[in-house]
């Protein structure tokens, strides 16, 4: 699904992503781990077209996609979630979600004026997709609640919402459990893996709770210093002595299959 080969992002003479290569096969839930300051929210960053590479080159599905801006890709279907939520917090989880879809005949004033018709089936085409995705989430007793008042799980499971309003390839999810307590996490996980398992979706997600991540995601890649250091299952991750001994520290353990990741500055 995602072919990245050799590619490199710099700030000035910071190397924040170096010459890196990875494939996020279609199908799977690939995992990206690291320590803070690996690169990882660059490559995610520079693959969703939000910087432009320094050199390299990204492919999707077969095409090049190096340089693309992020509605180029989002037409194509590759969508990125972020760490922070961004939400619309005045409007409705339903009003939300009504937004997403691209060119509605609504948008348009000669169509809201004199094709009334043609915009209200259009609309309740919309709408009646709205409540299947807040029925698959099982956020139907928010539905009319303003997102802005919506708990940190609660909007991350929104904007999953949103990929499943278009015609979604491959999601990039980062963080997507920072901030959220473990029922709704479980909610996120479980919601991930039915869009992956029942519509096919392919994602690949930065995580650094590696229950999480071993529960979800096969292959795991673990970055360092905007490089790719060891690729693998979880377990095989895990087990790396050379993430263990650099990016993992002391707090690996092995008897309680945790694993802290060493924090270290950008």
């Amino acid at each position: 699904m995602i072919v990245v080969t050799d590619l490199s992002k710099h700030f000035g003479g910071l190397k924040a992503v170096n010459n890196t290569s990875i494939h996020i096969e279609k199908g799977s839930i690939t995992g990206l781990i690291g320590p803070n300051g690996a690169g990882k929210t660059t490559l995610f960053n520079t693959i969703a077209g939000l910087y432009e590479p320094t050199s390299g080159s990204i492919f999707l599905d077969g095409e090049d996609i190096t340089g693309l801006k992020p509605h180029q890709l989002f037409a194509k279907g590759l969508l990125r979630t972020f760490q922070i939520a961004h939400e619309f917090p005045k409007l409705s989880v339903i009003e939300n979600l009504m937004m997403v879809p691209g060119n509605q005949s609504g948008e348009k004033l000669f169509n809201a004026l004199f094709r009334r018709g043609q915009v209200r089936e259009e609309e309740k085409k919309v709408y009646d997709q709205v409540m299947e995705v807040i029925d698959f989430l099982k956020l139907t007793h928010i539905a009319d609640e303003q997102a802005g008042n919506l708990s940190g799980g609660q909007k991350k499971l929104l904007e999953l919402g949103r990929t499943m309003m278009v015609d979604a390839k491959i999601v990039f999810l980062d963080e997507v459990g920072a901030g959220v307590n473990r029922s709704l996490l479980r909610d996120i996980g479980d919601a991930i893996v039915r869009l992956n398992q029942d519509k096919g979706y392919t994602f690949c997600m930065i995580e650094h709770d590696m229950d999480f991540i071993a529960r979800l995601c096969d292959p795991v890649i673990c970055m360092a210093e905007g490089a790719v250091l060891a690729q693998g299952s979880a377990e095989q991750v895990k087990n790396n002595e050379a993430v263990i001994e650099a990016y993992l520290g002391h707090a690996f353990n092995k008897n309680q299959n945790e694993i802290k990741l060493k924090e270290t500055s950008p």
